[in-house]
């Protein structure tokens, strides 16, 4: 039963609930691009900081949703980063003819979405917000209607995810079949009882529910839509997709697992990690192969994935740490790496190759210095984030003897160093006169300027002063991992 005080716990997923309503009825009355931009900003903003006043002390909210420190963390990275992504998308969709409120009521209804995935604690909340991320994100793929690719992308897109949400309703159907609930923590609960046939129902019920995630994690071998994707779809939409999609259901699979424990189910925890292994040196290697900036970034995020699944199958509290740490500073990463596309587009017409951005430090020399240094994050180099970041995921696997998955970790981020150096060197290379005429990027205004600067301060503040990130999560995160709520 809804009481008043579940609805003051519920606070930030409401103002993100109303503001896309608000923003239905003002798109209604008045179109103004700005406004919606500054609305959708602004609701997000508000919707982070809300999280302060929420008194969240394991907080059941009916048998669906649990507002606890988990979720909250969770919750901050979400809006946080949907902020940035809706101030890009400004910058990207400015002075085209296509009218853009809608794409900012979908953008609001994706972040609901995901808010809901991260605090859910059932199969039923856990689809419902998966859905609604999933239908919102097939409109913001195809939201150009002038761009072929986009439209491609969000069909390939919208045929797999459909694919992948029957497998895990059918795994969900198997597991509630032998457990008699989804509710997660009633699962964990029913899960040693089964034994026999029903046991091995529930083990194909888990398997059915991994491939299920796996899609939407873009993990091998369920990652073939993830390149074309990327690349069809808008700048904006293809950092949202990365980070906050992504983030979301991690977080859920984090939250899912740790219940039933996986160390004491030796097939799960195998499969697990030949997925992890496998995305780390699929996603490397065959982005050695691309051309096009944002393929790579999208075989760049497979790999990524596949890190963090090293924390994740690692024990104790310094995983969740790492993990919560890691999704923190991919975040500022990707969404930084993403935007020096976003304000180096022309209406929407973005700089594809490698040879797009050949010579760019000799003409928008700042705007290099920012890919460089989410480049350089996304590999790992020292006093950046990214660093700090595999730095624990290391920490992680080596504290629970995960040697096989550390290996894998470091190795990968010595292949993943040379593609990020060919963008760097092309970014260095100084172009002929005929060269640099023909592909002059245009200028960056200050609304552009202003977001890349903030992303990179905060990109180089986690790489050189990491202790109040880590402390937050170690507070929040590891509390709610040892807690009752996760």
């Amino acid at each position: 039963m809804m009481t008043a005080a579940n609805l003051s716990t519920l606070t930030p997923l409401l103002i993100v609930a109303a503001a896309a309503v608000g923003l239905l009825l003002m798109a209604a009355l008045r179109r103004n691009e700005g406004v919606a931009a500054a609305w959708t900003v602004a609701a997000l903003v508000l919707a982070a900081f809300a999280i302060r006043w929420v008194n969240a002390s394991d907080r059941q909210v009916t048998p669906l949703l649990i507002i606890d420190d988990y979720s909250l963390f969770y919750f901050a990275l979400i809006f946080l980063a949907t902020a940035v992504t809706a101030a890009l998308s400004y910058v990207y969709w400015r002075g085209q003819s296509e009218p853009v409120e809608e794409y900012y009521i979908l953008l609001l209804c994706a972040t609901l979405g995901a808010g809901v995935i991260a605090a859910s604690t059932h199969f039923v909340s856990f689809f419902l917000g998966l859905e609604l991320l999933s239908v919102s994100l097939y409109a913001l793929i195809a939201y150009s209607r002038r761009s072929e690719l986009g439209t491609e992308a969000a069909l390939k897109y919208l045929v797999l995810a459909a694919g992948s949400a029957s497998f895990l309703l059918f795994g969900m159907a198997l597991v509630y079949a032998e457990t008699g609930t989804m509710q997660f923590t009633r699962i964990a609960t029913a899960i040693p009882g089964v034994h026999g046939v029903g046991r091995t129902t529930l083990s194909i019920g888990l398997a059915l529910m991994t491939v299920g995630l796996g899609f939407k994690l873009a993990l091998v071998p369920f990652h073939l839509w993830t390149p074309d994707v990327y690349e069809g779809a808008p700048a904006p939409v293809a950092a949202f997709i990365a980070t906050v999609s992504k983030g979301a259901v991690f977080a859920l699979l984090l939250r899912y697992f740790s219940q039933i424990n996986i160390q004491e189910y030796a097939s799960l925890d195998l499969a697990f990690t030949i997925i992890a292994v496998a995305s780390m040196f699929c996603g490397n290697l065959l982005a050695l192969l691309q051309n096009n900036v944002k393929r790579i970034l999208a075989y760049s995020s497979i790999a990524h994935l596949g890190y963090l699944l090293v924390a994740f199958l690692s024990s104790g509290p310094l995983a969740s740490v790492a993990v919560a740490f890691y999704l923190a500073s991919y975040f500022v990463t990707s969404l930084g790496a993403f935007g020096v596309i976003t304000v180096l587009s022309r209406a929407g017409d973005e700089p594809d190759t490698i040879d797009d951005y050949r010579g760019l430090v000799w003409r928008r020399p700042w705007v290099a210095a920012v890919f460089i240094a989410m480049l350089m994050s996304l590999a790992g180099i020292p006093l950046t984030a990214g660093f700090i970041g595999k730095f624990y995921l290391v920490a992680a696997g080596a504290n629970s003897a995960r040697w096989l998955l550390v290996f894998a970790l470091v190795s990968n981020s010595t292949i993943g160093l040379f593609y990020y150096l060919r963008i760097v060197r092309a970014l260095i290379d100084e172009p002929d006169n005929e060269q640099n005429r023909a592909t002059d990027p245009p200028p960056v205004d200050w609304s552009g300027a202003s977001i890349l600067a903030f992303l990179t301060f905060a990109l180089i503040a986690i790489g050189v002063y990491p202790a109040p990130l880590i402390q937050w999560a170690q507070r929040l995160v590891s509390y709610a991992m040892a807690g009752t709520g996760v």
